[in-house]
Order: C-alpha cells, then sequence, then structure tokens
C-alpha cells in the first residue's frame, strides 16, 4: 500500500460494536443484557450492542485508589444494516486465546485479535469482514503483512516511535496512518525509542467498507434519522434495560 496519509488522533464514530483490548492495567464491563466481566493485561472485549443496551466500564475501585497505570484502546465498529437490530451479545477474549505470530526475524510479535490474517484466525466474532492486529515491533525492526485488496487499512500508534508505508511515513504514538490500495501493511519502529516504551506498539485494523448510509447522534448510529429518532424514544422509555448496581461503579 504505497500511498499513507497520517492523522492525529485516532478518530471514529461511536457506533454499535464497540472493542476495548487492554495492554496494562485492568478494567471492569457491565450491560443491561447480562454481559461483562474483568480485562487485564493483553484481554480483549469485544460488545455488539445491536438492538441496544446500556453498559458501564470502570478500572476497578482499587486500581484507581492505588494510582496504577492504565492503557487500552476501546475501537467502535459499524454494523451492517441487516444487523442493526441483532441481540446484543457480549464476548470475553483473554490474551492466551488470540493467535500468536513472529515476523521471521523474530523483531515483531503479532496478536490477531479478531478475523484472518494470512490463514490465521483470530478468536473474535464480527458481522462484516474486519481484521484487527496487535503489533509489538522491537526498535530497527520492521514487518510486511499481507492485506485484503478490499479492505481499507490504517494503523493507530499506542506506544513508541516508527514508520508506515514503503515511503516510511513518520507516526508516533496517538497518530494513525491512513494506507491507500494495496496487498500489504509495512510498519517499522525506530532505532530509538523513549525510556518507558521500549518498543513500538500498534494496531492494525481493516475491513471490507459497508457503504451504506449512516445518520448518528450521541452513541446512537443507524441508517436513517427515523431510525435514529426511534433509538432515542427507546432509551427515554427504558427499553435498553437497565445496568446492575455494583459497589464503587
Amino acid at each position: 500500500m504505497p500511498a499513507v496519509t497520517v492523522e492525529n488522533p485516532l478518530t471514529l464514530p461511536k457506533v454499535t460494536a464497540p472493542a476495548e483490548a487492554v495492554i496494562d492495567g485492568s478494567f471492569i464491563h457491565q450491560d443491561s443484557n447480562g454481559g461483562g466481566g474483568s480485562i487485564e493485561n493483553g484481554d480483549t472485549q469485544w460488545m455488539t450492542a445491536g438492538s441496544g443496551l446500556l453498559h458501564i466500564e470502570t478500572p476497578p475501585e482499587a486500581l484507581v485508589i492505588s494510582g496504577g497505570l492504565f492503557h487500552g484502546l476501546q475501537l467502535w465498529v459499524n454494523l451492517p444494516k441487516s444487523d442493526k437490530m441483532m441481540a446484543p451479545r457480549y464476548q470475553d477474549i483473554r490474551g492466551g486465546q488470540v493467535q500468536l505470530l513472529a515476523s521471521p526475524d523474530g523483531g515483531a510479535l503479532l496478536r490477531v485479535i479478531a478475523g484472518d490474517l494470512d490463514g490465521h484466525e483470530g478468536p473474535g466474532i464480527t458481522h462484516t469482514p474486519i481484521t484487527m492486529v496487535h503489533a509489538t515491533v522491537r526498535p530497527g525492526a520492521e514487518v510486511t503483512l499481507p492485506w485484503r485488496e478490499d479492505f481499507n487499512g490504517l494503523a493507530y500508534v499506542m506506544a513508541g516511535r516508527g514508520s508506515v508505508g514503503e515511503e516510511r511515513r513518520p507516526v508516533r504514538m496517538g497518530q494513525t496512518a491512513v494506507f491507500g490500495k494495496g496487498s500489504s501493511l509495512t510498519v517499522r519502529a525506530d532505532e530509538a525509542q523513549d525510556g518507558n516504551t521500549p518498543d513500538l506498539e500498534v494496531v492494525l485494523l481493516g475491513g471490507r467498507p459497508i457503504r451504506e448510509p449512516m445518520a448518528h447522534y450521541g452513541p446512537f448510529v443507524m441508517n436513517t434519522q427515523d431510525e435514529l429518532k426511534q433509538a432515542f424514544e427507546d432509551f427515554q422509555a427504558g427499553r435498553l434495560g437497565t445496568v446492575p448496581a455494583v459497589h464503587g461503579m
């Protein structure tokens, strides 16, 4: 993918299937459909809101009191119109369940969370073709991954500094690189990294564009304004349920 643009920061619309990956620390999730639990280092939770639910996400009380480190990523993925009103679902993906891969020279560790990467399937279940990979790239190392040509592609830098694409466009923590058309993604870590982030930590994302009309406001994303109005009426009428009370939340 030769053409790359860099944006700062990552901005994605809040839509109907959020995924959260925790690199350091811990996080508690509860929703009105009964889903939830605690995720820790390397874990991911994938919640499909579907027909609608309420949810609460927070670091545990002990972590807040102790002032411990928390580092994670929340991604919102749109659902196609045919799945907008499906039953809500919660997936608890532990770090040991993801597909672990390494680059040929051992310079990059790849965790396939969802979708397919060169025949290696991640455990996350999605409703439109998506690939989500968390890559840790050692200083000076480079990795080129095969990528479906009908997918878009982007790289979000969670920590460290490096470059992307054949042009080696520089990227750093908090920036997003958006790739052009092509069949591969290339990421390289700078030789020198910050002391508190020894490696380049990057999330590689892509999917087949849905190409449907989209209407969104607040946390709701539908296909038409009428559907959006109905979503707010359902929320205000209490049809999305209630979140169980939890001490400290």
